[in-house]
C-alpha cells in the first residue's frame, strides 16, 4: 500500500511540458545536466524513445510551472525529442510497458530507471555519452577492474567516515542547548585533528560522487555524507 502511495504522489507531480524541442548536451554542461535515454521495444508497445533531461541547478517548479525568471525545469521528459512533462524530483513518469522514476540526491542522481510492468526487475535508463555519467560507464567499459576498485575504495571510505563521523556529529548535536536539556552531552571518544576531518569530508565528497555517477544509493553506506554536513 505504501509503495503504490508513494508511485501515486510521485506521478502526480508530472506536470505537462510545452512541446519544445530537446537541446543538445554540451561539454560544459557536465558538472549542472545531464539526459538518460529509454529506447523503444515493440514488445510491450513501446514505439517511440523517451530522454530524461535533469538540470541540478535549474529553480523548482512554483505550482507546476516554471518559476518567473527561470529558464528550465528541474527534470523534462521527452518523447521523440518533444518535451511532453516537466517536473521537481522525485518523480515517475508513465510509459508504455511500464515507468520511469527518476530522484536527486547532493551529489546526483540516486534513481533513474526503467520499472517495467509486472515483477520484471528495474533497469538503468542509459546515459548519455557526453555526460558526467556516460563518461563513467565508458571507463568503466573500458577499464573494468580499474572501475571496481574504485567503487571498493569508495564504500571503503564511506564507512570508514560513518563510523569516525558519527561520534562527532553527536556530540555536536548534544551540545545544543535544546538537545542537552533533555537528553544531556555526550563526548565523543575519536577526536581527529582539524586537518584530519577537512581530508575524510573531501574523500566522502568524492566517493559520494563516484556512489552518484554510478547510480548505486544505500541508506548506511550513503549516509555518511549527511553526517558530515553536522561536523
Amino acid at each position: 500500500m505504501f509503495q503504490r502511495l508513494r508511485r501515486q504522489r510521485q506521478l502526480s507531480r508530472a506536470k505537462p511540458g510545452d512541446g519544445s524541442v530537446l537541446k543538445d548536451l554540451r561539454w560544459w554542461q557536465t558538472l549542472s545536466r545531464t539526459q538518460f535515454s529509454l529506447d523503444p521495444d515493440p514488445s510491450v508497445g513501446r514505439e517511440s524513445s523517451y530522454i530524461v533531461d535533469v538540470r541540478y541547478l535549474a529553480t523548482e517548479l512554483e505550482g507546476g510551472k516554471i518559476a518567473e525568471g527561470a529558464r528550465h525545469a528541474p527534470i523534462s521528459f521527452y518523447r521523440d525529442g518533444r518535451q511532453i512533462h516537466i517536473a521537481n524530483q522525485p518523480v515517475t513518469f508513465e510509459v508504455p510497458g511500464g515507468t520511469v522514476e527518476v530522484a536527486t540526491g547532493s551529489y546526483g542522481l540516486t534513481r533513474m530507471h526503467h520499472v517495467p510492468e509486472g515483477d520484471g526487475p528495474a533497469r538503468t535508463l542509459r546515459p548519455h555519452p557526453r555526460s558526467a555519467e556516460g563518461l563513467r560507464a565508458r571507463f568503466g567499459r573500458r577499464h573494468p577492474g580499474a572501475s571496481r576498485l574504485i567503487g571498493a575504495l569508495a564504500i571503503v571510505m564511506l564507512l570508514i567516515g560513518l563510523v569516525l563521523m558519527v561520534p562527532q556529529a553527536a556530540e555536536f548535536l548534544t551540545s545544543l542547548p535544546p538537545v542537552a536539556e533533555r537528553v544531556g552531552t555526550f563526548t565523543s571518544p575519536i577526536q581527529l585533528p582539524a586537518w584530519l576531518n577537512v581530508s575524510l569530508i573531501v574523500a566522502g565528497v568524492l566517493a559520494a560522487t563516484e556512489r552518484a555517477l554510478t547510480l548505486r544509493n544505500h541508506w548506511l553506506i550513503d549516509a555518511e555524507t549527511t553526517w558530515t554536513s553536522f561536523v
